[in-house]
């Protein structure tokens, strides 16, 4: 329950910069390891 306090809280702040440059971070990653699952590790197998 402490993650969804935490969030709520950074919610309530109102830090939409900082929610922006999360989902971007986010987004990236997620085609980082897409790419590494589909190139590197389907390859091998």
């Amino acid at each position: 329950m402490g993650f969804l306090k935490e969030f709520r809280d950074f919610a309530v702040k109102g830090n939409v910069v900082d929610l922006a440059v999360a989902v971007v971070i986010g987004g990236a990653f997620g085609k980082i390891v897409t790419s590494l699952v589909e190139d590197i590790i389907t390859r091998l197998y």
